[in-house]
Order: structure tokens, then C-alpha cells, then sequence
């Protein structure tokens, strides 16, 4: 009886909304989250926030500077592509604009959430406690009145849905690459510098960058594969920095825009 008791509450144990499956390096890197995308999702600005969210994804997921941001059970996530695979990322390195936008956009917002106002930014401070609160002090100010333009949607992506998705890391960082030699201006990728870097966008963090894959003391570290070019050493390829790459990672910018 006491079996059946088990199998059955297995049976009945309800799924989050994005279930992760660890296929690389002990937990932290290459995760597959199922979200039920058949094809690029509708993407919409948030208002005043160079951030993008999915109104029609139940799930917490968000688009800003060049990456997908994904929040499920309590965890961040990025991926370079629309439908990952998706890297965990510790709070401490999650950009100062993800977690700036409001409650009402979270489309499956956690139950911590109850009660915080729908205008206002989640109180990242109360839930991840002191330590987190010193380290990113005045990640929730900054100048509301200046330039905050998002980075440009990958538009390369919507050509690659169902069957012809990349799950491969190296065969997508091959198609960023490639997309990127393309010079678009309208696909996702920073306008090159003189010295072949790219250029900070306008609505990007300027200050604390993560080098991107998070170690076992929640500092950044070198990380899986990546396009140096547009996630910046991020994901798909080359073994360099985790979020590092584009613009350097996406950081906190500590109170500075």
C-alpha cells in the first residue's frame, strides 16, 4: 500500500511551468526547459524598460541586450536563443534591467510575489536577503529620463522553428556567426568598434559585468561555449565567458546607467 500511496502521488504531482533537464556541467550549464514553443514568440517592449516580455508564454521570460531571460522555480536563466538550451545564472549577475521590470509582467509570477505591487520592480532585496541587497546596492535606481532603447530583436531566429531549431551549441553559434558577418543591424547584433568589439547599447547595463559562468561560490567564471561576437562569450560555442560576452555580460550596473 505504501507504494501505491507513492506511485500515485507521483502521478498527481503537478509540473512547473518549465520543467529543467541538466545535460552539462553538474547543473549549471545547458539546460533544456520545455516552454511549448512551436516558433519565435510575439515579443512587446516593456513600457519605459529596454527590456522585451512574451505576454503569451506563461512563463517569466523576457528578452534585453541581446539575450533571453527565463525565470523558473526561483532560478535565473539565459540563452542566447529563443528556446535555449538555457544556462543558470546566479542572482548576483542577473542585468540591473531584468530585474527592474514590474510584477505585472511576470506572466507566472511566483508566490512570493503576492501582495507586491503590479507597477513596481519585485523586492529582489527581501526574498535573496542582505548579502545579495550589498552586493547589487542600487540596482533600482537610475535615470528614468534618459535613453533606455532596447537592443534589436534576433529577427534571424524566427527563420529557425520546430524541426529546423538548433539544439546544437556549436551548429547555433555557426548560424550567429554567421547572421552577425551578415552586418544586420536589425537581427540582435551590437555595431562593431574599431577594434572589432562591440558597442554598448543604449539600453544596456553600463557597470558590473559578469564574466558569465557562475562557479560554485556564485561568482562568475569562464563558461560553456558562445559567440564571442554577439553574447559575448556566451553561449554556443568557443569556451569563453558566460555572459561575458555581449557588451561583456550582462552585469549589474550598481546603480549606474
Amino acid at each position: 500500500m505504501r507504494y501505491q500511496l507513492l506511485a500515485l502521488s507521483l502521478l498527481l504531482a503537478p509540473l512547473a511551468p518549465a520543467e529543467a533537464s541538466d545535460r552539462f556541467d553538474g547543473g549549471r550549464h545547458g539546460f533544456s526547459i520545455s516552454l511549448g514553443f512551436d516558433a519565435f514568440p510575439e515579443l512587446v517592449q516593456v513600457p519605459g524598460y529596454p527590456v522585451y516580455y512574451a505576454p503569451r508564454v506563461a512563463a517569466n521570460y523576457f528578452f534585453h541586450d541581446g539575450l533571453f531571460w527565463l525565470f523558473s522555480d526561483d532560478r535565473w536563466y539565459s540563452s542566447a536563443w529563443y528556446d535555449g538550451p538555457w544556462d543558470y545564472v546566479a542572482p548576483g549577475y542577473v542585468p540591473a534591467f531584468v530585474l527592474r521590470v514590474p510584477v505585472g509582467y511576470y506572466r507566472s509570477p511566483p508566490r512570493f510575489f503576492a501582495g507586491w505591487h503590479h507597477d513596481h520592480a519585485p523586492r529582489w532585496g527581501d526574498h535573496w536577503g542582505r548579502d545579495w541587497s550589498r552586493h547589487r546596492s542600487g540596482w533600482d535606481r537610475w535615470d528614468r529620463h534618459g535613453d533606455h532603447r532596447p537592443a534589436p530583436l534576433p529577427a534571424y531566429q524566427r527563420h529557425y522553428a520546430g524541426g529546423r531549431y538548433p539544439r546544437d551549441l556549436e551548429r547555433q553559434r555557426v548560424i550567429r556567426v554567421e547572421h552577425g558577418r551578415r552586418g544586420s543591424h536589425d537581427d540582435g547584433f551590437r555595431s562593431r568598434g574599431d577594434d572589432g568589439s562591440r558597442s554598448r547599447g543604449r539600453g544596456s547595463d553600463d557597470g558590473f559585468r559578469s564574466n558569465g559562468r557562475v562557479s560554485d561560490d556564485g561568482g562568475g567564471s569562464r563558461g560553456r561555449g558562445g559567440d564571442d561576437d554577439a553574447r559575448g562569450r556566451g553561449r554556443g560555442g568557443d569556451e569563453g565567458g558566460r555572459h561575458g560576452g555581449r557588451d561583456r555580460g550582462r552585469g549589474d550596473d550598481r546603480g549606474r546607467d
